[in-house]
């Protein structure tokens, strides 16, 4: 057993542990099933789980495709509106988007399975390998995608199935931005990531650069110099800092970073975890963080989080499967300062907080947590480092409704900008539109001048 310091090891499980506690979170439905759930859906002519999608896909439509025995056409419809359909299926908050809407969640009923009969349409056709779309003829345009993320994977899609040639260039070693790097292990199986980002590329017309750092190793002005146009997808490179005493003993680590390298490793058994693990932040990260620390073998897991339940960015859903999975869930309580000893975590000391006035104070009641192991999920922030002159908004990048930025030729979308939900969905939709918006402007940019009278 790997030591790594003060309480915090590897390999606390057995293999057939691992194994059972990473397996897929919610296997496909097999064909029987598949028909069942599709049979539950009244095919509602007003469509409110459509209204709810970010990025529209027609559910009546690929549901009733279910249950007429065509799964490929059912793909072929999520994929129009959205080529990231599969991962989507797999990571989408739907109880808070399209089955929240269904017609049939009241409380007599449950709403219909939309997001496990999406994955069951597009699993077969990426199965297949079967590609719906032919790229158009080349157009002599070459746009740059900054960021191989949900967001720009999105748009450099529709922008090489216009007939656009694509180059992304990502920072990190593999494509798939969050997808990749950012969510629970048990969300995602089979590189599942990867082989997305190999089907969406199958098109043709994509290229994709590694290792490419946006402030690092090229700037926005090196692109608008070399390229017809530029879509930034590059998302959050930052993490928040707490800003208190104790933040750099060992034993304190960002949550994403924790995940990233979880989902990462080849064996599951050589990543440490502590034996009592706390995590700072209401989101799904947190949460993401918390359960995968309790799969990994943690005795005790606690999210602390300074509001209340209401507040929590993470669903209703994900917050009652960290309970399910034993993690520890405390409101009220924001982080004073972490107590150390060796130069290492020995626990949190934590303040009560409350609302008055309309305002969150500290009550001035403490309290310590034992700890081994702190992980921060807070929030991430977006690196302005090479983008020149481009206008920012709440320190995010500017854009109106079609992703265009202050800058001529220059688009972006995804969590870098700040429009819309922290979402894999949403993300695909910005990236999708802009590069619609991209083509549009070409489109124009031939089209001879308007007389004057």
């Amino acid at each position: 057993m790997e030591r790594l310091g003060n309480g915090i090891e590897a390999g606390r499980l057995t293999p057939a542990e691992y194994a059972a506690n990473f397996a897929d979170l919610h296997p496909r439905l097999d064909k029987h099933e598949a028909l069942v759930a599709a049979d539950r859906c009244y095919f509602c002519y007003d469509a409110p789980c459509m209204t709810a999608c970010p990025t529209a896909i027609d559910i009546p439509l690929f549901i009733r495709q279910i249950s007429t025995g065509n799964p490929l056409g059912s793909a072929k419809t999520i994929f129009d509106q959205n080529i990231l359909g599969g991962m989507c299926a797999r990571v989408c908050p739907t109880e808070t988007l399209c089955e929240q809407a269904c017609v049939r969640n009241t409380a007599e009923d449950r709403p219909v399975e939309i997001g496990k009969l999406q994955r069951y349409s597009t699993d077969i056709a990426m199965q297949e390998n079967r590609q719906f779309y032919r790229r158009a003829a080349p157009t002599g345009k070459t746009i740059v995608v900054v960021g191989a993320g949900p967001a720009g994977l999105a748009a450099a899609h529709r922008l090489a199935l216009h007939g656009h040639a694509v180059v992304i260039l990502d920072a990190r070693e593999k494509a798939g931005g969050l997808n990749e790097y950012g969510i629970a292990t048990y969300k995602a199986v089979e590189d599942f990531a990867q082989r997305e980002v190999a089907y969406i590329t199958a098109i043709g017309g994509i290229e994709i650069r590694n290792g490419q750092m946006l402030g690092r190793d090229f700037s926005l002005s090196d692109l608008t110099a070399n390229y017809d146009a530029i879509f930034l997808g590059m998302g959050l490179t930052g993490v928040n800092g707490l800003g208190i005493e104790g933040e750099d003993l060992a034993g304190v680590e960002d949550a994403v970073d924790f995940i990233a390298a979880l989902r990462q490793a080849r064996d599951k058994s050589a990543v440490p975890i502590g034996r009592r693990v706390v995590v700072l932040g209401g989101g799904m990260t947190a949460i993401d963080a918390a359960i995968q620390a309790k799969l990994l073998g943690a005795e005790e897991v606690t999210i602390c989080y300074r509001r209340g339940k209401e507040n929590m960015n993470a669903s209703g859903y994900e917050q009652d499967l960290a309970k399910a999975n034993g993690v520890i869930i405390r409101h009220w309580l924001a982080p004073k300062s972490i107590l150390g000893q060796d130069g290492k975590v020995a626990g949190i000391e934590v303040e009560y907080t409350a609302m008055r006035d309309g305002q969150l104070i500290g009550t001035g009641e403490t309290g310590v947590l034992a700890a081994d192991q702190i992980m921060k999920a807070i929030g991430q922030s977006f690196s302005a480092s090479g983008l020149g002159a481009l206008q920012f908004s709440k320190g995010k990048i500017a854009v109106d409704t079609e992703g265009r930025t202050s800058l001529e030729r220059v688009w972006a979308g995804g969590d870098c900008t700040g429009i819309g939900e922290d979402l894999t969905v949403s993300a695909a939709a910005q990236g999708r539109d802009a590069a619609e918006s991209i083509t549009r402007a070409f489109a124009a940019a031939l089209q001879p001048a308007t007389a004057v009278a």
